[in-house]
């Protein structure tokens, strides 16, 4: 199942910081963990949206976002 490109960076933009994005992409651990370092300090939140917007990010079975 693809994940929409446009959906996954707008969630990472507004709720980033709090792990929203990785659970959306199926990635439960990361997603906690990112809940619980605030984004990496920022630094993963900021890391996240530019692997989305550069179409190098992939949901946790290995597809594209489309």
């Amino acid at each position: 199942m693809n994940r929409k490109k446009k959906t996954s960076l707008i969630i990472s933009i507004l709720l980033g910081e709090i792990g929203i994005d990785r659970f959306y992409l199926g990635y439960k651990g990361l997603g906690a963990l990112k809940l619980i370092t605030a984004g990496g300090l920022g630094i993963w939140w900021i890391y996240d949206i530019v692997m989305i917007a550069t179409n190098k990010m992939k949901d946790a079975t290995g597809a594209s976002l489309a």
